[in-house]
């Protein structure tokens, strides 16, 4: 018989120590970990931190285990790649803290969405590194660092960073559409565009939906998220870590948008 979940992942039986805040080493970053993440990037040195709770007793005999965890080639492929690009990346933003700051989250937050999701995890993660790269070329060319010229000037910056370290020509066109459509998705619906668009809106999320009141919180999750994932870190981040385990009801699933997009998206411009 197929193993449909494992129960060291289902969040029914969480207890609340099974969420917790602990130091990167190498920085003195608080990271918030999960008990199943076996690593966090840090959003302030950039470096991946392992779980320092991380039980891997049951990889040792779980046939599962590779599946459940991540610990594959394409993972580990994926990782150093991502250095790679992430190293790039600070070179083309300089001494503009912030905005690698917010990429490294939005990268954080992308990794926690793709451990729940099924996606290219390098497409997922060198979009997340670099679906901001054009907007110093925007502020420099045209002045505005808004959606449409952002999507205009950052995938030629992509390409050559990624064709720079002979990433195959269909992943650097999927990872360029991402970063051309991100504020726009008029022409794009792919899993791994939907979890960088997921983890760019829970990186802001603070700042695009400061009401309290809860009714409008859910109203906004529901209305903007489009992964399961997605929505379950949004509720965390909005409403409180015990959302779930207060008996509160779920969320209903959000409808996923092909073409077109809410005004909400046109007007944003990300910081």
């Amino acid at each position: 018989m197929a193993l449909s979940h494992c129960p060291g992942q289902d969040r029914r039986f969480w207890r609340s120590e099974d969420v917790f805040d602990a130091p990167c080493p190498n920085c003195g970053m608080i990271l918030e970990f999960w008990k199943t993440e076996p690593r966090r990037r840090c959003c302030g040195c950039g470096k991946n931190v392992l779980n320092p709770k991380l039980d891997l007793g049951c990889a040792k005999w779980c046939k599962h285990a590779s599946d459940c965890l991540g610990f594959t080639a394409a993972a580990s492929t994926a990782d150093s790649l991502a250095d790679s690009i992430m190293q790039e990346m600070k070179k083309v933003f300089g001494a503009d803290r912030k905005r690698i700051t917010h990429a490294l989250e939005v990268l954080n937050c992308a990794e926690q969405i793709l451990s729940s999701e099924s996606a290219d995890p390098l497409v997922v993660k060198a979009s997340a590194i670099l679906h901001d790269i054009g907007i110093q070329e925007a502020e420099r060319k045209h002045g505005s660092a808004t959606g449409p010229y952002q999507e205009l000037e950052g995938p030629p910056i992509a390409r050559g960073i990624l064709q720079k370290f002979q990433v195959d020509a269909e992943r650097v066109n999927h990872i360029c559409r991402i970063v051309g459509s991100l504020r726009t998705a008029d022409d794009i619906n792919t899993p791994e565009f939907c979890i960088i668009r997921d983890a760019d809106r829970l990186a802001n999320v603070a700042e695009e939906c400061p009401s309290p009141d809860r009714g409008a919180a859910e109203a906004y999750i529901q209305r903007m998220f489009r992964t399961e994932s997605g929505r379950s870190l949004a509720a965390r981040k909005l409403l409180g870590q015990d959302a779930e385990a207060s008996g509160a009801s779920p969320l209903p699933m959000a409808k996923t948008i092909e073409k077109g997009t809410t005004h909400e998206d046109t007007a944003r411009t990300q910081h």
